[in-house]
C-alpha cells in the first residue's frame, strides 16, 4: 500500500472515529446501531467495523451499558418485558441479559402502576373495560399472564 493511500486510509477513519464518538457524547449506543449509523451516514462499513471495535476496547462503546440505559429508559416510559426484548434484539444486544434482575412480582408492579396512570385505580367494570385494558398492556409489552394478574379474573365481570 502506498503512503498516500494509508494516509486516506486513516484520515478515513479519524473521520468515523469522531463521528462515533459525536453520537456516543449524546447518548450510548449498542455496537450494531452505532455501526448503521455510520454507514448510513456513508462511511465504509469495513472501516466502521473496524473503528468501533477499537471503541468498544477502549470502553467507548459498551452494549452492556447501553442495555442498562436503554431498560431504565424504558421501564421508566412504562414499558414491559417482551417490547424491551424486542427493542434491544432490534438494536443486536441480547434481550435477555439486561432483564435478569425483574422478576414477575417487578413487572406485575410496573404494569399496576402503568394500567393506574392511563386508566386510574378503578378496576375494569365489564368485559369490554377489561379487553380494552388488556390490549393496552400487551401493546407496552406486557405478557397476558401479567394482563390477567393486574386485571383480575375476566370470568368474574358481567
Amino acid at each position: 500500500m502506498s503512503e498516500e493511500t494509508a494516509d486516506a486510509t486513516d484520515d478515513r477513519r479519524r473521520s468515523i472515529r469522531e463521528a462515533a464518538v459525536r453520537l456516543l457524547a449524546r447518548r450510548e449506543h449498542a455496537r450494531l446501531e452505532l455501526e448503521r449509523k455510520l454507514t448510513g451516514r456513508g462511511h465504509a462499513p469495513e472501516l466502521v467495523e473496524g473503528v468501533v471495535a477499537d471503541l468498544a476496547a477502549a470502553g467507548l462503546q459498551s452494549d452492556d451499558r447501553f442495555a442498562e440505559v436503554f431498560v431504565r429508559s424504558a421501564v421508566g416510559r412504562g414499558h414491559g418485558p417482551l417490547k424491551i426484548r424486542a427493542g434491544l434484539r432490534e438494536r443486536g444486544v441480547d434481550g435477555d441479559a439486561p432483564l435478569t434482575g425483574f422478576g414477575d412480582d417487578e413487572w406485575r408492579d410496573y404494569a399496576t402502576m402503568v394500567i393506574g396512570k392511563r386508566f386510574g385505580a378503578m378496576p375494569p367494570r365489564n368485559r369490554a373495560e377489561w379487553a380494552k385494558r388488556a390490549r393496552f398492556l400487551s401493546a407496552r409489552g406486557f405478557s397476558s399472564d401479567v394482563a390477567s394478574r393486574v386485571l383480575g379474573r375476566l370470568d368474574e365481570l358481567p
